[in-house]
């Protein structure tokens, strides 16, 4: 097939997985495009290096400011998930629209928040980015958004109680990160009506704080009843939103979306490093489930600033080292 989906020129960009802020496990895609159907792969770090030694010790060392941290958090248990899991035709019934998450999916979430806190991340997050559907909102205001929401509060709530037939208290924008939809992150569009979205102007009553600017269409125009996204494209689509991450000042970004999404996405990385590591990276991710990894810019994508850096020679002086002495 010759129906050409997207050309994604030059990026050079390199994704580490991380549970700490140290470049532990490391995992590249230096060159990518999409073009007639499928992803294709140019590995440049062995080229890249003036030796093996990197390569044999698999690590590899860039400047702080060229990378961002990004926690990708699929979404808590929806009704749709508990339905689909005894009959899989139960994805294509329209009482699953837009669905939301269970009771299980909420209990999810409270473990998940807890998690978060106790590492420390929901100091650290700068930004949240969700998935302009039911589920994923509630899974990352629960997650990432602040306590209960009471009267008497001037900022607007990031949820107000009850959404989704959920019986959850409103929750406070207060003490957290900005929350912003993004319809790039998106699960694979199309058909099962679970994955269709409401109007924007409902979704801005449920969930008031939440910037949905980003946002050009009230209705889903994107989704189709008899159209399946197909895997191709999703993942053309993956790749199109992590270049969208480059173009945030936020070093911590935090990702609430969905596991054909995610899988289509990362899928495409990994294939020069260990299978164990490959593995971590493009396995499906369960319910609720958190996965850290770090973004490298190798094609001066990002900002070219650092904020820690010091020029040095301050005040000026002669500092020839000795070794380069006559």
């Amino acid at each position: 097939m010759k129906e050409v989906i997207k050309i994604i020129k030059e990026k050079k960009v390199r994704f580490c997985t991380s549970s700490s802020y140290s470049l532990v496990k490391l995992f590249t895609l230096p060159l990518l495009f999409v073009s007639g159907l499928q992803l294709k792969h140019s590995l440049l770090a062995s080229r890249d290096s003036s030796s093996g030694m990197d390569n044999a010790a698999g690590q590899i060392l860039y400047p702080l400011h060229r990378c961002k941290t990004v926690h990708l958090v699929r979404h808590a248990q929806g009704v749709h998930n508990v339905a689909g899991e005894k009959n899989h035709d139960e994805y294509m019934s329209y009482d699953y629209f837009d669905a939301h998450l269970t009771p299980l999916g909420w209990n999810q979430v409270d473990n998940l928040r807890k998690h978060v806190k106790a590492t420390g991340l929901s100091k650290t997050v700068e930004l949240v980015v969700v998935s302009p559907l039911l589920r994923t909102m509630q899974t990352a205001v629960g997650v990432f958004g602040g306590e209960v929401y009471t009267d008497g509060i001037s900022e607007q709530p990031l949820m107000v109680e009850n959404v989704g037939q959920s019986d959850h208290l409103a929750v406070s924008s207060l003490n957290c990160p900005p929350f912003i939809a993004v319809e790039l992150c998106r699960e694979q569009i199309g058909v099962h009506p679970c994955d269709k979205r409401r109007a924007i102007s409902e979704y801005r009553n449920m969930f008031p704080a939440i910037d949905f600017s980003l946002i050009e269409s009230e209705e889903d125009i994107l989704w189709k009843p008899d159209v399946r996204e197909k895997v191709e494209a999703v993942s053309a689509r993956g790749l199109k939103f992590l270049e969208w991450l480059w173009t945030r000042n936020e070093k911590e970004i935090a990702v609430v979306t969905h596991s054909s999404f995610l899988f289509n996405t990362l899928r495409a990385f990994g294939k020069d490093c260990h299978p164990n590591i490959k593995s971590e990276i493009c396995k499906h991710f369960t319910n609720c489930e958190l996965r850290s990894m770090v973004i490298i810019d190798r094609g001066m994508i990002g900002s070219s600033e650092s904020t820690t850096n010091y020029p040095g020679k301050i005040p000026r002086g002669p500092d020839v080292p000795s070794e380069a002495a006559d």
